[in-house]
């Protein structure tokens, strides 16, 4: 037990609080449980650390990783109760995912110490919407999604700006009133900056262990997989990192790498859930969500760099950007005429020599160009949808 204040302490005093992520000031930290959610690497340890620097009694909360040598000869619900004993109040448990059984030790947590309050983070998303669906009536789940484009700025530029919403981005009302030309910058956050741990020289490295280990350890543990379809699973993420963008014909796909049409749909799923790929879907019978997938994408840019590298093909990085950061904030569908929807508005991505031949003059279409620096009537930067969380 001293050991694991020892290491909360020193923690905490290496914790900055200079830059906070987005979700920071969403979430309710006054609920009983709450639980955190996102791939390795986005912030999730930070944020937690920032909030009982600033607004906690340290001696009264205390923050453990479930990795921790401790949790070999211990378990949860007995450091609880100890900590309980102890006039404890705030329970912070990172890599839950690593504990066997968390959710049922979380739960009884819960149920056996009314007035402990427990936030609990999780790196391997499979693991966690399994095990958070035991705690559905105790926990509230946050997703936390690497940085915008935005937080870029302010984190390695140490650029702040507003947060604008759809509406104004449309409106062209997007302004950096310090940065002369955005694009450079821009394509540096393409390559390096959705995750906080870009600034490092080692960062591609960093970025290929995330995703060997959620390929290798996390989706084969969670869906009981074997080693042969780990390497399976690499193939398909190669094929969608070079595509223009992947548009998926399962049959052609079954005979690339050697897999049924059946096994197909659960491996995009769970490269789905793992933070992997996003997958666009059309809108079927008035019901979002739940419709055919259109096209898929490698989940945020930085991927497509790390596996592609120069092969990356320009278009299929303008899309999986635009859609990387606005399905944080609003649901993105498929369009049949151009190439996304949002509510009511189609969106159109390309260069800057883009026509709007495709879409439709009505008002509420736009063409979003990427290699221009500002906007004009419907034409939008691509860089401006960074700026919506």
């Amino acid at each position: 037990m001293r050991t694991l204040y020892q290491t909360y302490e020193t923690l905490l005093q290496h914790t900055t609080t200079g830059f906070k992520r987005y979700l920071y000031k969403e979430i309710m930290w006054d609920n009983r449980m709450i639980g955190i959610i996102g791939a390795r690497g986005v912030g999730k340890t930070t944020m937690v650390l920032q909030y009982i620097k600033e607004n906690l009694d340290h001696k009264k909360a205390l923050y453990v990783s479930a990795d921790d040598m401790y949790f070999g000869e211990n378990r949860l619900v007995d450091l609880a109760d100890e900590f309980y004993r102890s006039a404890g109040e705030y329970l912070f448990i990172d890599e839950i995912h690593k504990y066997p059984d968390w959710s049922r030790e979380l739960k009884n947590i819960y149920d056996s110490f009314p007035s402990l309050k427990i936030v609990f983070t999780g790196s391997s998303v499979l693991d966690i919407l399994k095990g958070s669906a035991d705690l559905s009536r105790r926990a509230i789940v946050y997703k936390l999604h690497g940085l915008s484009f935005r937080e870029y700025l302010q984190l390695f530029h140490n650029y702040e700006t507003d947060v604008y919403s759809l509406k104004q981005i449309v409106n062209n009302e997007v302004k950096l009133k310090d940065i002369i030309h955005p694009l450079p910058l821009f394509d540096d956050y393409l390559k390096r900056g959705y995750y906080p741990f870009g600034f490092e020289n080692e960062m591609n490295i960093r970025l290929g262990q995330i995703i060997v280990q959620t390929l290798e350890t996390d989706i084969p543990q969670y869906a009981n997989l074997n080693v042969g379809t780990s390497r399976k699973l690499k193939q398909l993420l190669s094929i969608i990192a070079e595509s223009v963008p992947f548009k998926p014909n399962f049959s052609k796909i079954s005979g690339i790498i050697g897999a049924s049409r059946n096994s197909l749909d659960d491996y995009f799923s769970y490269m789905e859930k793992a933070g992997l790929i996003g997958q666009l879907r059309n809108e079927t019978g008035g019901i979002r969500g739940l419709g055919k997938v259109d096209k898929v994408y490698l989940d945020n840019t930085n991927i497509i760099y790390n596996l592609a590298g120069e092969k990356s093909n320009a278009g299929n990085m303008r899309e999986t950007f635009f859609f990387n950061q606005m399905r944080v904030r609003n649901e993105v569908i498929s369009s049949k005429k151009a190439d996304f929807v949002i509510d009511d508005h189609t969106f159109e991505i390309g260069g800057k020599n883009k026509q709007q031949k495709q879409i439709e003059k009505d008002g509420k279409s736009y063409v979003v160009k990427d290699d221009i620096e500002f906007g004009y009537l419907n034409v939008i930067p691509l860089w401006a949808f960074g700026f919506s969380y």
